[in-house]
């Protein structure tokens, strides 16, 4: 199986890449069978927060190469070729637009072209120390190509948005967190307990309030103070008639009651 989804009893679903033989490069069929996962997860109740980290030593080496290979020696027009990129590349970045529940990645080793884009559409990014990322498209004479230029404009300064995209310089988990590409950097031995020591404690909170905030932080840099505050209060409204409210508020009583 390309694509291996776990989730624990904590509501912690474990998305991982598993072509580890080809460093989670990815194709056609495991394409598929990502975005299916990702669209269970979207609909499971039963699941909080995502992690998505890559099997073996590599996050994601971004497109199979002899894949890409064999697609270039078959004759295909202009339009045939952006139509295969948007229908199937570019619908993981699509459906993670659409996701409303928490994305971590567990960045574990190289995360190259797309499989760093693939990287930067999660929410959070935590990398071990020895992994390594970069913008590589130029090394195959191509243009950053799935989101890549978008995301990093939104993290980073743009003169090193365009230095990485020119360059395809690698940088090291270390340099990646100092520019704000990455999260936070810890011990290899600590990286996928630590995620899911994050990944659980955001999945204790209450969903519905997790899932709105999200949604708020993501559309406010669409929208002018009062459309945003507009929107928050319709949320606020929703997130105060759900039982995980009135839940905490219990909770908070109990506790004032104790002291007296």
């Amino acid at each position: 199986m390309t694509i291996l989804l776990n989730t624990d009893d904590y509501g912690v679903a474990t998305l991982t890449l598993n072509r580890p033989d080809k460093m989670n490069a990815f194709n056609r069929e495991m394409l598929d069978a990502w975005n299916a996962a990702l669209l269970k997860c979207a609909d499971d109740p039963a699941v909080k927060v995502i992690v998505l980290t890559g099997a073996g030593r590599a996050f994601c080496a971004g497109g199979d190469t002899s894949d890409m290979k064999r697609r270039s020696e078959t004759p295909e027009t202009a339009l045939e070729r952006k139509d295969f990129l948007f229908r199937n590349v570019h619908r993981i970045a699509i459906t993670m637009e659409q996701l409303d529940k928490p994305v971590i990645a567990a960045i574990n080793g190289a995360a190259r072209g797309a499989g760093l884009d693939m990287a930067l559409m999660c929410d959070i990014r935590i990398a071990a120390a020895s992994a390594t990322v970069a913008e590589s498209y130029i090394d195959l004479g191509l243009m950053a190509g799935d989101g890549g230029a978008w995301y990093l404009r939104r993290l980073i300064r743009l003169d090193h948005v365009l230095e990485l995209i020119w360059t395809g310089r690698k940088l090291t988990a270390e340099e990646a967190r100092e520019l704000g590409v990455v999260t936070r950097v810890v011990p290899d031995d600590q990286l996928m307990s630590s995620t899911y020591e994050l990944a659980r404690c955001i999945a204790a909170q209450s969903s519905p309030a997790v899932r709105m905030s999200k949604r708020a932080v993501y559309q406010a840099a669409d929208l002018s103070l009062m459309a945003h505050l507009d929107m928050v209060s319709s949320h606020m409204a929703v997130v105060r008639d759900t039982d995980e409210y009135r839940a905490k508020m219990a909770e908070i009583a109990a506790r004032r009651r104790a002291k007296t």
